[in-house]
């Protein structure tokens, strides 16, 4: 499924980190604590990374508890994160607003609705081996894509070849079997991989390894849309808004937490998963830092202009099944002022 594999893409190169974090993990609260607190599960998009740094944070630092809430932070299902939120089983977790696009509207309509933005522009692109042409997108021509083979993502790399002025049936399709972008484009196996720069483009950096790279959103601004995103399940959010609010007043104190001290924030998220490289967590936050709020009025905020922008785009591409209307599948109105 898409959102399976723009997760896998989103977390690439973690489960091959080289030198593991360290760290206790989270302390336990106490039991008398634990039963006064409203249960919430949450549901992750892929394992552990800098895009969930806040929510540990807020776990850690006991902000959840503060608000009465007890999170427990879960692996996706095979059918992923948002299944799992539509059914139910998880109040929250992680999506992204390319892959929530097919069930927003329509006959597969899931009832999820994004509610706050964890970074607020799209930090993807196309990351190749620095000097091969492909620092802007007409040089993908006669060069190796790894693609998922998904319509919304192909259609998004034939717009910003073509925008500058590239043929993109030039560009050679090869079915992506990426785990580690650095051990791909060192072995050539691949010369062109979508990342999100936060993670795998920071692990070239780490890896010492020399890349050429463009942002979607330089292109296209239609593709400055959100992802990833906070999502929760309509049913919670009609039953228990209040409950809503305060785990989003949890979590923003927890990024605001990273973007004033990402260097702590790092030692929280390998302390939770010290089976990640640190190196690698460290340099990532300092990328984020500056992303997860970025210029927007305050942590979280979805701009409906850019939101509707990328359905926009896709309405008139045909790339959903059925019309998506202005508005539909996100709302700003559980955020903290």
């Amino acid at each position: 499924m898409k959102k399976k594999l723009l997760a896998v893409f989103l977390s690439a190169g973690m489960l091959f980190s080289m030198t593991a974090c360290q760290g206790t993990g989270k302390q336990e609260q106490g039991t008398d604590q634990e039963k006064e607190l409203e249960k919430l599960t949450f549901v992750l998009d892929w394992t552990p990374n800098t895009n969930h740094t806040g929510l540990y944070v807020a776990q850690e630092k006991g902000y959840f508890a503060e608000e009465g809430l007890e999170v427990e932070i879960v692996q996706p299902p095979e059918d992923g994160a948002d299944a799992l939120v539509a059914s139910g089983k998880a109040q929250v977790g992680v999506s992204f607003q390319d892959t929530m696009a097919p069930g927003v509207v329509g006959e597969n309509e899931l009832p999820n609705t994004a509610i706050a933005a964890v970074v607020q522009h799209n930090t993807s692109g196309i990351i190749s081996r620095k000097g091969e042409g492909m620092d802007r997108p007409k040089g993908m021509e006669g060069k190796k894509y790894a693609t998922w083979d998904a319509p919304i993502e192909k259609a998004m790399v034939e717009n910003v070849v073509e925008q500058d002025g590239g043929d993109f049936s030039k560009v050679e399709l090869i079915p992506s079997t990426v785990t580690d972008e650095v051990s791909a484009l060192k072995s050539k196996s691949v010369d062109a991989i979508w990342v999100f720069y936060a993670w795998a483009g920071i692990a070239t950096e780490v890896a010492g390894l020399e890349t050429d790279y463009f942002a979607f959103k330089d292109i296209n601004p239609a593709f400055d849309y959100y992802t990833p995103v906070i999502i929760a399940n309509n049913d919670f959010l009609e039953e228990e808004p209040d409950t809503a609010k305060a785990f989003l007043r949890a979590l923003k104190k927890g990024y605001e937490f990273a973007i004033e001290d990402p260097d702590g924030a790092a030692q929280i998220l390998c302390e939770a998963s010290p089976e990640l490289d640190a190196e690698l967590v460290k340099a990532s936050q300092e990328y984020l830092a500056d992303q997860y709020q970025a210029d927007a009025e305050r942590w979280g905020y979805i701009d409906p202009e850019r939101w509707n922008g990328f359905y926009t785009w896709l309405n008139e591409n045909g790339l959903s099944e059925t019309e998506i209307p202005e508005n539909t599948g996100f709302s700003n109105d559980y955020l903290p002022e």
